[in-house]
């Protein structure tokens, strides 16, 4: 007899979008990321309370099983017996189970202060999801052992996922969502978060600090030397962050609510050392005209226009820059060249020398965007000095009116087809070049490479009136007399085969599908 075929592992991306297709009809789309990642936050935390209990049990300390420090002196969370898994999935078929599960989150937070205002408060029960549906979802929920997840951002993994499902519903191109892990690890690895103060005006669901506590433990720092900032506009975001934040034991202040960074800042007199960040692309209508003239982060700059928000946030950035503080950020590659106002507050960063290296991303390394965006690295001090990084000296040299620039367009492996993410040997290439660059010694570790990077002094800048495109700085090969036509005609070749399968299949089966009704279609 042959062997029973092994069953197909599914993701937990996979098994959550499952879980979420069990409510089409139910509630809107853009509400699914929601319903599905409370209840997986209530399943994860379950799990770790329920390994955490057998723990104690096992050591003998049984009478120390409903002792609250017990568990959150290891960073979980105690669970009340109405908040916990078993009990919700017993009362899964219930008529009254979406009030159970706003009551389990609600016990939750008022027995583990840390998540005050994370979890959803009478949010199942006000979506009034068909019980069915909701059992259904529970099961597939139910599927799924996060004890053997080992990834370092489980609750931004997921919110990733999601948002690449319904990228048009959720805003495509302008830059709401979460930051490929990849991505963060490159801008952590950049400026080397140690110790300090580290801040995000938009933090999402806090990716960026979750990897940057990820880089520092890598490296053998301490992460209670650094103090965690950050802000988010949208509510439901807000709580993602805090749940986040709060299953890996990382506290961090988000504010005492979701607010606008411009118009209600949360962290006014803040000064970090540390600043990482990807805010929307592009943001239109950002403020009224007569909104914000006179706000003190534009001060010794222009006003940011309203048409868009790119130099807003970035003057927000070096309001909040401490006296050697360096920022990393993402923007659209317009803001490189942008004309107007946005030109005259580009070369007044140049001239006050807090630009330190630019860097062009490649396409399509975002679920939602194709665009090619750009990394940008400010600095505030720039002169010869020698830092401790976490027991090893490191000495800059004096950097001050140069900049580097960086084209990473032509790295980075296929990922999912259509995507793009940077290697970790991507990653070193860039780390090592632009550190090279910065320290005492460079000009025997650091040289200016055609098609990936070079190091522009300040004059050059000027001359090419403030713009601050790679393209024109980087020497560049001319690549059409070099095309291989064989290998191109290939490459289409085979994608044009896929896609062809891909439309016979969906043929058969809407035939397939009008045979089981009863009105078979004979081509």
């Amino acid at each position: 007899m042959a062997a029973k075929a092994k069953a197909k592992e599914v993701s937990m991306e996979e098994a959550l979008w499952k879980s979420a297709d069990k409510l089409r009809g139910s509630v809107e789309p853009s509400e699914y990321k929601h319903v599905v990642l409370s209840l997986f936050f209530l399943k994860f935390a379950s799990d770790k309370f329920e390994a955490q209990r057998a723990r104690i049990i096992a050591d003998g300390m049984e009478k120390f099983v409903d002792n609250i420090a017990f568990y959150t002196k290891d960073n979980v969370f105690y669970l009340p017996q109405e908040s916990r898994w078993t009990y919700i999935m017993e009362n899964a078929k219930q008529d009254d189970i979406a009030l159970k599960i706003d009551t389990a989150l609600f016990t939750i937070e008022k027995t583990n202060p840390i998540l005050k205002g994370a979890l959803p408060d009478n949010y199942y029960s006000r979506l009034q999801i068909d019980t069915v549906k909701l059992a259904s979802l529970l099961d597939e929920i139910n599927k799924i052992d996060t004890t053997k997840d080992k990834e370092n951002d489980i609750i931004g993994r997921m919110y990733e996922y999601f948002l690449s499902k319904f990228a048009i519903a959720e805003g495509k191109g302008k830059g709401e969502f979460y930051t490929p892990k990849t991505i963060v690890n490159l801008i952590a690895e950049l400026i080397e978060p140690y110790d300090g103060t580290l801040y995000d005006p938009c933090c999402g669901s806090g990716g960026m600090f979750v990897q940057s506590i990820k880089f520092i433990e890598a490296h053998h720092g301490n992460k209670k030397k650094v103090s965690i900032y950050g802000q988010e506009y949208t509510n439901t975001t807000y709580k993602l962050a805090k749940m986040n934040l709060a299953i890996r034991g990382i506290s961090a202040n988000l504010g005492e609510m979701a607010a606008n960074t411009f118009t209600n800042d949360q962290h006014k007199d803040l000064k970090a050392d540390y600043i990482m960040a990807n805010p929307p692309f592009n943001q239109k209508e950002w403020r009224a005209a007569d909104e914000l003239t006179d706000d003190a982060r534009w001060n010794g700059y222009e006003v940011p226009p309203t048409s868009n928000a790119n130099y807003g946030w970035i003057l927000n950035i070096v309001s909040k820059m401490s006296q050697n503080g360096v920022a990393g950020f993402l923007l659209a590659n317009g803001a490189l060249s942008d004309d107007g106002t946005e030109l005259k507050i580009r070369q007044r960063l140049i001239e006050n020398d807090l630009v330190e290296a630019i860097l062009i991303l490649p396409r399509n390394l975002f679920y939602t965007t194709d665009i090619s965006v750009t990394l940008w690295i400010l600095n505030k001090n720039k002169k010869e000095r020698t830092v401790d990084m976490n027991g090893t000296e490191k000495h800059y040299r004096n950097r001050e009116k140069e900049i580097l620039f960086m084209d990473l367009r032509q790295i980075g492996s296929p990922y999912e087809k259509k995507y793009i993410e940077m290697t970790e040997a991507d990653r070193t290439k860039v780390v090592e070049t632009y550190h090279n660059w910065q320290q005492i010694g460079y000009e025997y570790t650091y040289k200016n490479i055609p098609e990936f990077c070079y190091s522009a002094e300040y004059d050059e800048v000027a001359e090419k009136g403030f713009t601050l495109v790679p393209s024109r700085y980087i020497e560049f090969v001319n690549r059409d007399e070099n095309i291989d036509f064989d290998i191109k005609m290939k490459t289409l070749q085979s994608e044009l085969r896929e896609l062809l399968v891909q439309e016979e299949k969906a043929k058969a089966d809407l035939l397939e599908v009008f045979k089981e009704l009863g009105y078979e279609i004979r081509l």
